[in-house]
């Protein structure tokens, strides 16, 4: 970890925040041993290593909560600890019986073969495969559909579930930007906008470029060229040139330093920025006339909703569970992607930190109606590991299908691995869990009516 000392980049900290957009870093900015520098050359100094970092600190975070984590009291040794003592009595009852009742005459040997009647009638064989057999089937069961349970105490805790908790990007979300509104100034066509601006960025690995080149090749599939003298301006944008003039594309404050107004378009960007968005400038300068730049459009990028995960929300709040969202992102983005996925304001909690979110499970679980709760918490990346491994029930989010996967670090810390990052797989493992143990509770009933009905 260390401290901007020269020169200003964007860097990709969604190791830490799971958020995919880079973040503006100038002088004085800090930096997370980790995340990954973007365009800019930057001097660092060093302000922590070892175990003194963010990520030896979250990895701390880890392994506290899971030594805390208490273990739990399996249904069969309950059981067993009242059945086994009891047993052993009506044994001693039998031999004594027995051997002082008249008509046996006194015979040790006729006692000593009811008692032993008595041990083997109710030699616990049933008792001991009810469990077992039922989470055999169970995680059989669990790991066709794709969910794969590493700790039998979370399948048998997963069915008194009663509030889930979701990281936000990555896990209800898609986890890449993308293009949401395109806005293009008088004079220009959004169609011309877009291939001018996916001219410039189409050689860049911005995330943000990666998304304008990929809509305007929704628009148009076959077309488009390359810009020339593209440059990367860092902390700024990208520049290049496009049928004889200069295309600029990146932050409102660049625009500014250009000299190209907003105009028309300001209450349009200020709109999206409170609805969430990352908005970038588009501005165009002819290379006859280099001190005259006009802005062009405006594009706003944000996430996008997996497929399914609203209706995997509403099939969660259908059973009676409470759902909250916990986010890093900043509160207007997680708000205006919460009502997308039908949950309300008071389901959101923003601007959480990776350190933070094993607290909000805490909080969770302690509740403000006076009883405990049983907490559940999917995510996906390395800031979501100390809250999975806090929770209850963790659940580490795999891939979807094509997109980016779940950390390893996530998965390690979760007792239930999602194989596919479908938030419909949060149900379904939930489900599982009340079935296996609903199973095993019949297991044991039966075993237990057998030898209520077999010891007399």
């Amino acid at each position: 970890d260390g401290v901007i000392t020269d020169g200003r980049t964007q860097v990709d900290e969604s190791m830490l925040t799971g958020e995919p957009l880079p973040v503006d870093k100038a002088i004085d900015s800090k930096l997370t041993g980790g995340s990954i520098n973007g365009d800019g050359r930057i001097v660092m100094r060093v302000a922590a290593t070892g175990s003194e970092t963010v990520l030896a600190h979250i990895i701390r975070l880890v392994e506290d909560a899971q030594v805390a984590k208490a273990p739990i009291q399996r249904l069969v040794d309950q059981v067993a600890a009242v059945f086994v003592p009891v047993v052993l009595v009506l044994a001693l009852i039998t031999l004594i019986g027995w051997w002082w009742l008249p008509a046996n005459g006194g015979s040790f040997e006729t006692a000593l073969i009811h008692a032993v009647a008595v041990l083997v009638i109710a030699c616990p064989c049933a008792l001991g495969l009810a469990t077992p057999a039922a989470i055999m089937a169970g995680t059989g069961v669990a790991a066709k559909q794709g969910i794969l349970i590493k700790d039998v105490q979370a399948l048998e805790l997963a069915h008194k579930v009663d509030i889930v908790a979701f990281d936000k990007t990555g896990t209800l979300t898609v986890g890449q930007p993308r293009v949401t509104s395109v806005v293009a100034a008088s004079g220009i066509s959004e169609d011309e906008l877009l291939r001018g601006a996916a001219a410039v960025q189409r050689g860049s690995e911005h995330p943000l470029a990666r998304a304008v080149v990929d809509a305007a090749q929704a628009r148009e599939p076959d077309g488009g060229g390359t810009a020339s003298d593209v440059q990367a301006v860092p902390g700024r944008g990208t520049q290049g040139v496009v049928d004889g003039a200069v295309w600029m594309i990146g932050s409102l404050r660049w625009m500014q330093e250009l000299g190209a107004s907003l105009g028309d378009l300001a209450p349009q960007a200020e709109q999206l920025q409170r609805d969430g968005a990352t908005v970038s400038a588009v501005a165009r300068r002819s290379k006859d006339d280099a001190s005259k730049v006009e802005l062009v459009g405006l594009f706003a990028f944000g996430d996008e909703p997996k497929p399914g995960a609203k209706e995997a929300l509403a099939a969660l709040r259908n059973r009676g569970i409470r759902i909250v969202m916990i986010s890093g992102d900043n509160q207007g983005a997680a708000l205006a992607m919460a009502r997308r996925l039908g949950l309300n304001d008071d389901e959101v909690m923003a601007e959480v930190l990776p350190g933070d979110k094993a607290a909000k499970v805490a909080a969770l679980r302690a509740g403000n109606d006076d009883r405990t709760h049983t907490v559940a918490m999917v995510g996906d990346g390395v800031n979501d590991a100390p809250a999975l491994a806090a929770a209850d029930v963790g659940l580490a989010m795999g891939a979807m299908d094509g997109g980016a996967g779940g950390s390893d670090v996530a998965m390690h810390a979760a007792g239930i691995t999602l194989l596919r990052g479908d938030p419909a797989l949060v149900a379904a493992a939930l489900d599982i869990s009340h079935k296996t143990v609903r199973k095993i509770r019949q297991n044991l009933f039966w075993a237990f009516a057998y030898n209520v009905a077999g010891i007399p």
